[in-house]
C-alpha cells in the first residue's frame, strides 16, 4: 500500500513536469487551486500497485504527451474504474474534457465524486459537464447538495450559479431552476440576485426586477443589487431608474458605482447640471482614486464638457489609471474638439502600441488631411503594417474617411470597393461601402450592401436605419422605408439619428404631427445640424416659421459650415 501511494505521487509529479492538458472547465481549475492551497487529502483506496496498473498509467500519460487525447481519456477512465483513486479520476476528467469526450467526462467526474464524496470541486465539475451536455435536470440534485453543504458556502454557490449554468441553451428552464433553489433558501439575498440574473438572461425582465427587490429587502445596502435594480428599472424608463438611484444614495451616500451610474443616466437625459453635481460628489469622496478620475473624465466627454474632460483625464494619467493608451487617445479627441490640433497630434503620437494605436494613426492622418496634406496622410496609413483583419479594416475606414472629408467621393468609393472584394463579409466595410455608394449616386450598391449586412448582422440597427432613410429621402418607396426604420427603432429606441429618420419618413408620408414629435425628441437628445434641418422644415410646413428660423440660427452658430443646414435655410428662409 505504501509503495502504491509513493509511486502514484511520483507519477503525478512526472505529469506536472510534462506538458499539461489545459482544461476548458472553470470548476476543474478551482479544484486544482484548492488542492494547491492545502485542501485535506482524500482517503485513498486500498489498492495494490501492480505492474499492469503502472504500465497503463504510463501508457495514458504517454498518450497525453503525444496529444492523442481521445486515447488518453479512454485509458485514464479505465484506470479510474480499476483504482477508484480520486487523483486518477480527477486527471481522467481533465483529459476527457479536453478531448471533448462527453460520456467519458461524465463517467470520470462521477468516479471522482464517488471516490471523494465531500469534494466541492468534484461536484462542481460534474455539474458543469452535465450542463454542457444539456442534462439540466441531472444537475439540480448536485446544486441542492452544494447549497446545503454549509451556511457559509450557500451564498458563494449562488454567486457562481449563473456562470455555472451559462452554457445551457434553455434560459427559461435555467431561470426556473435557479428561482426554485433561491426560494428554498429565502433568507439568502444572493439567491434572489442569482434568480434575478437568470430571469434577465431569459428575457423575463419583470421577474428579474421582482427578484432584485427581494434581494434588497434582505440586504438593503447591497450595492450590486442596487445596480441591477437600476438596470432593470431603466427598461421601464430612465426616470424610474434615476429616482431609485437617488433614493438609494440618500441612505448609502458612499456607493460610488451607483452614483456613477446615476450620473451616466442623467447625462443620457441631457440633465447635465444634475449630472455635474453627482460628478462633484464622486470627486470629493475619492480625490485620489484613478478609477473615479477616469470615470469623471469619460462622463465629461459624453457631456461635451471638454475642459472638465481634459482636467480629469490628465488627472487619471497622473494617478496611473488603467488603460493609459485609451486615456491618451481620448485626450487627443478632446483636444480636437477644443480646436487645439497641435496638442491633439501630441496625444495621438503618444499612443505607441495597443488597441488604440491604429485608431490614433487614423486621427493623425485625418488632421493632416484637414491641413491640406491628403497624400501625406494616405502615405502615413499605407506605411502601417496591419497585424490583424481588424486593423486592416480600421486603416481602410480611416483612409476612406479622409477622402470623403476632402470631397474625393469617387476615390473613397473605389477604395472601399477593393476592400470589400477582398473581405466581402466584414460588417464595417459593408457599411462604409454603402455610405460611399450614396455619395456617388450608386443606390443599387448601397441597397445590396446594406441588405447583405442585415443578413449577416440582423441586430445592426444602423444598417436598417441607413437603408430606410435613403429610401425615404431618395425614392418613393416610403412604406418600405418606414418598416426598415421601425425595425431600427425597435433595436435602438433611444438613438436620436434613428428617431430623426422616423420623423423624416413620416414627414415624407404627410404625417406631420407624428413627424414633428419624433424630430423634437431627436433634437432634444442631439442638437445635430441635420436633425435641426429636418425639424425646421417640418415646423415651416406647419406655419411655425419663426421657430424654424430660431432653431436653424442657433444650430448654425454651433455648426457654421454644415452644408445640409445651409441648404435648407437657403431653400426656405431666404
Amino acid at each position: 500500500m505504501t509503495l502504491f501511494r509513493a509511486l502514484v505521487w511520483v507519477l503525478f509529479a512526472l505529469q506536472a513536469a510534462c506538458a499539461q492538458v489545459p482544461s476548458s472547465e472553470q470548476p476543474i481549475t478551482r479544484a486544482e487551486a484548492k488542492q494547491s492551497q492545502g485542501e485535506s487529502a482524500p482517503d485513498l483506496p486500498q489498492q495494490e500497485l501492480t505492474q499492469q496498473l503502472l504500465y497503463e498509467h504510463m501508457l495514458a500519460e504517454m498518450a497525453v504527451n503525444r496529444q492523442e487525447f481521445v486515447l488518453a481519456a479512454q485509458l485514464y477512465v479505465d484506470l479510474a474504474r480499476k483504482t477508484r483513486d480520486p487523483r486518477i479520476a480527477r486527471r481522467a476528467t481533465t483529459v476527457a474534457v479536453h478531448a471533448r469526450q462527453g460520456a467519458l467526462a461524465v463517467e470520470a467526474a462521477t468516479l471522482w465524486l464517488q471516490a471523494e464524496p465531500n469534494s466541492v470541486a468534484a461536484r462542481q465539475t460534474l455539474a458543469s459537464i452535465l450542463i454542457s451536455s444539456g442534462a439540466l435536470q441531472d444537475v439540480r440534485p448536485h446544486l441542492e447538495i452544494l447549497l446545503s453543504a454549509s451556511p457559509e458556502q450557500t451564498a458563494q454557490v449562488f454567486q457562481q450559479m449563473n456562470n455555472l449554468l451559462a452554457h445551457h441553451s434553455d434560459k427559461a428552464a435555467v431561470a426556473k431552476i435557479v428561482n426554485e433553489l433561491a426560494n428554498a433558501h429565502p433568507s439568502v439575498p444572493e439567491g434572489q440576485l442569482a434568480a434575478a440574473q437568470a430571469f434577465w438572461n431569459a428575457g423575463d425582465y419583470e421577474s428579474a426586477l421582482s427578484a432584485t427587490q427581494k434581494a434588497l429587502k434582505l440586504r438593503p445596502d447591497w450595492e450590486l443589487a442596487a445596480l441591477f435594480q437600476m438596470q432593470a428599472l431603466q427598461r421601464r424608463s430612465n426616470a424610474a431608474a434615476i429616482a431609485f438611484g437617488r433614493a438609494y444614495l440618500s441612505s448609502n451616500p458612499t456607493a460610488r458605482d451607483v452614483r456613477l451610474t446615476l450620473a451616466r443616466m442623467l447625462v443620457a437625459e441631457h440633465r447635465n447640471d444634475e449630472a455635474r453635481k453627482e460628478i462633484e460628489a464622486l470627486v470629493q469622496a475619492q480625490p485620489d482614486n484613478p478609477d473615479a478620475a477616469l470615470a469623471v473624465g469619460l462622463l465629461a466627454v459624453q457631456m461635451s464638457e471638454w475642459a472638465l474632460a481634459d482636467t480629469y483625464l490628465k488627472r487619471a494619467l497622473e494617478l496611473n489609471a488603467s488603460g493609459s493608451d485609451t486615456v491618451r487617445y481620448t485626450l487627443g479627441q478632446v483636444s480636437e474638439e477644443r480646436k487645439n490640433l497641435d496638442e491633439a497630434l501630441r496625444w495621438y503620437r503618444s499612443v505607441t502600441e495597443g488597441e488604440q494605436y491604429v485608431p490614433a494613426q487614423g486621427r493623425i492622418a485625418a488632421i493632416m488631411a484637414k491641413q491640406g496634406k491628403v497624400e501625406e496622410a494616405r502615405a502615413l496609413l499605407h506605411a502601417i503594417q496591419p497585424q490583424s483583419i481588424q486593423q486592416r479594416v480600421q486603416l481602410t475606414h480611416a483612409e476612406a474617411a479622409l477622402l470623403r472629408d476632402a470631397n474625393s467621393f469617387q476615390q473613397a468609393f473605389d477604395l472601399l470597393a477593393q476592400a470589400v472584394e477582398k473581405l466581402p463579409n466584414e460588417p464595417d466595410l459593408l457599411y462604409d461601402y454603402a455610405m460611399a455608394a450614396e455619395k456617388v449616386d450608386r443606390l443599387d450598391i448601397l441597397e445590396s450592401n446594406l441588405r447583405k449586412l442585415i443578413e449577416l448582422r440582423p441586430d445592426h440597427a444602423h444598417a436598417y436605419n441607413a437603408l430606410g432613410y435613403t429610401l425615404a429621402d431618395r425614392t418613393d418607396r416610403l412604406q418600405e422605408a418606414h418598416q426598415l426604420i421601425d425595425q431600427a427603432l425597435k433595436l435602438s429606441p433611444d438613438d436620436p439619428f434613428i428617431q430623426d429618420s422616423m420623423g423624416w419618413v413620416l414627414y415624407r408620408m404627410g404625417r406631420m404631427q407624428e413627424a414633428r414629435d419624433y424630430l423634437e425628441k431627436a433634437y432634444k437628445r442631439r442638437p445635430d445640424p441635420e436633425i435641426a434641418a429636418h425639424l425646421g422644415e417640418v415646423l415651416w410646413k406647419q406655419g411655425q416659421e419663426d421657430e424654424a428660423r430660431r432653431i436653424w440660427r442657433v444650430t448654425l452658430e454651433q455648426h457654421p459650415g454644415n452644408e445640409t443646414l445651409q441648404s435648407v435655410i437657403k431653400k426656405f428662409a431666404q
